[in-house]
């Protein structure tokens, strides 16, 4: 049963009982509250339209023409022309060439210098490095390259009595043990730039091509009784934004515990979450095994 009182009143009726309510006044302002709505949605729509033409461009990929930029981003020509337009007025792409091609502009790097000098890989690393810690069990570490050399830079150490660990600070030869190999196959190109990772050592470099290839290859390392009599190590490499391998993360552990099937699911895990803190360190995720 409806109650009457409960209706809302005409605009006319509302009139009449407020002598101060003006009904074209109100309609006026909903609707400029609809159209400030609108402007805002526009504005947002806009800068996702900007950000995606910033995307487009890559390492290989640094000069594009319009042509090719429509290929990349949703846009009508007009609009991508507008856009451009914008960029260029704040220095986020500059225009060069004949025909005219597109690359990104100084204030892209202005905000990368400021990123990268905000960073600190360690920090960045340590949910990864939590949550591998948490499935493995296992003493877990993050290593950087620094020359001919791999340092340490946070260590999370098995609960369990037997185990392995060497503290962050602790630094080897980037030929020795899987987390320095893991950074060592991607970082060489040649037989020659390999022979200068073993200048001063005595390091027998024969077997080092077919099994940095293989480390490739499978995207992670291994090593067994290497550094450490009875110790298994399991590291994959992560990489910055310009696509350079920036250091490895290693599962360190018994070989009493650390049997074929555990490695391999070992070396899975850590090529996931390397994928995640190379994400976080700018770089385009892909199939670091391919690289």
């Amino acid at each position: 049963m409806s109650n009457a009182f409960s209706r809302k009143p005409p605009a006319t009726a509302v009139a009449w009982f407020c002598p101060g309510y003006d009904a074209a006044s109100a309609r006026h302002s909903k609707e400029s509250g609809l159209a400030q709505t609108e402007k805002m949605s526009d504005s947002v729509r806009a800068v996702d339209r900007a950000l995606d033409i910033l995307m487009a461009f890559t390492a290989t990929d640094y000069e594009l023409s319009v042509a090719e930029l429509l290929k990349r981003v949703d846009l009508s020509r007009p609009t991508l022309y507008r856009l451009l337009h914008t960029l260029e007025q704040s220095g986020f792409v500059i225009s060069v060439g004949e025909p005219q091609k597109f690359r990104l502009g100084p204030s892209v790097a202005h905000l990368a210098h400021v990123w990268t000098s905000s960073l600190d890989i360690s920090a960045l690393a340590q949910p990864v490095m939590r949550r591998i810690w948490e499935q493995t069990g296992e003493t877990v570490a993050l290593f950087v390259p620094q020359g001919a050399y791999r340092l340490c830079i946070a260590e999370l150490p098995s609960a369990q009595p037997l185990s392995f660990k060497r503290g962050a600070g602790y630094q080897e030869r980037i030929l020795l043990g899987a987390s320095g190999r893991a950074i060592l196959a991607y970082a060489v190109n040649d037989a020659s730039e390999l022979k200068s990772y073993a200048t001063g050592s005595p390091i027998d470099l024969t077997r080092y091509p077919a099994e940095l290839a293989q480390i490739r290859k499978r995207g992670y390392a291994i090593s067994k009784d290497e550094l450490i009599e009875g110790a298994v190590a399991v590291a994959a490499p992560f990489f910055n934004g310009a696509g350079r391998v920036a250091g490895s993360i290693g599962v360190f552990g018994p070989s009493a515990r650390l049997h074929a099937a555990q490695i391999e699911a070992y070396g899975l895990l850590l090529l996931q979450e390397a994928k995640v803190l190379s994400k976080a360190l700018g770089h385009v995720p892909s199939d670091i095994s391919s690289k």
